[in-house]
């Protein structure tokens, strides 16, 4: 009896162990992917931050200008735009190693959904940037110029403030346009029902608007810009949600592949 036990014990360690190993070679995978990219983009990283501050120049009065009070601020901050260039461009490679690791875990069905999860999530985050980059930010810039003019107030804005600003907002959005992904995910897999989703609709607009309230500038129309589009692709997901609804033959389904694993494990 002890010697069966023993050799579950080092079965399972065995089994944990080659998980760890599995993981790390992922992980190594995926930051090869990021560093082989960001090698090919720093030469031009003078150019990609250019670009990525072209809204804030655009909205600079008439002789204004970006500063550097770090000393190392004109070095580091294009590499690390540039650093989350490269991660943006590897990303499917970062997604890909991340399914290949949990696929084995999944039933048949929830594989199948697991390539039209990662293509819409990467769609919608570069959606959601895109939506950040051309049009928040062009109106918040502008917003916030008109105050300075009053005051007699001379706007330049330090790059590295620049960078941890623009870095939040494009996390925000990036993140909130993930919303339909997660509607359907909650669906689809059965942790809620479609129609217990339907019901708290009033609190997830609310809960939109204090979102909003914390992540943007403390002004009406920037909470707005991230409010609204919330409270649009969560409706978005309930629509495309009604497509995914778990079918009673799937769940018993995995009911009887659950069990059989479960009687495998006991014998």
């Amino acid at each position: 009896m002890t010697q069966n036990n023993s050799t579950e014990d080092s079965g399972l360690q065995e089994s944990f162990l080659s998980h760890l190993f599995e993981l790390r070679d992922r992980i190594i995978k995926s930051a090869i992917a990021i560093i082989v990219v960001f090698l090919c983009l720093v030469y031009w990283a003078p150019d990609i931050f250019h670009l990525f501050a072209q809204p804030l120049l655009q909205a600079l009065p008439a002789g204004g200008k970006m500063i550097v009070t770090d000393v190392t601020g004109s070095f580091f901050v294009p590499m690390k735009v540039t650093m989350l260039v490269a991660f943006l461009i590897a990303l499917p490679v970062v997604m890909y190693q991340l399914w290949a690791f949990i696929a084995p875990g999944l039933y048949q069905h929830e594989r199948k959904l697991i390539v039209p999860l990662v293509v819409s999530s990467y769609s919608l985050f570069i959606f959601g940037m895109a939506f950040a980059y051309f049009l928040v930010f062009p109106t918040v810039f502008q917003f916030m110029a008109s105050y300075n003019a009053p005051l007699g107030a001379e706007m330049s804005t330090d790059i590295d403030n620049y960078l941890s600003f623009a870095m939040t907002t494009f996390l925000a959005f990036g993140i909130t346009f993930e919303v339909p992904v997660v509607v359907v995910v909650l669906v689809r897999m059965g942790m809620v029902p479609l129609a217990k989703l339907r019901e708290i609709r009033p609190y997830v607009i609310v809960g939109a608007f204090v979102i909003s309230a914390i992540v943007t500038p403390p002004d009406v129309l920037s909470q707005l810009l991230l409010a609204v589009p919330m409270s649009l692709l969560y409706e978005l997901g309930l629509l495309i949600a009604r497509f995914y609804v778990p079918k009673p033959s799937e769940e018993d389904a995995d009911n009887d592949t659950k069990s059989g694993s479960d009687s495998q494990a006991t014998s």
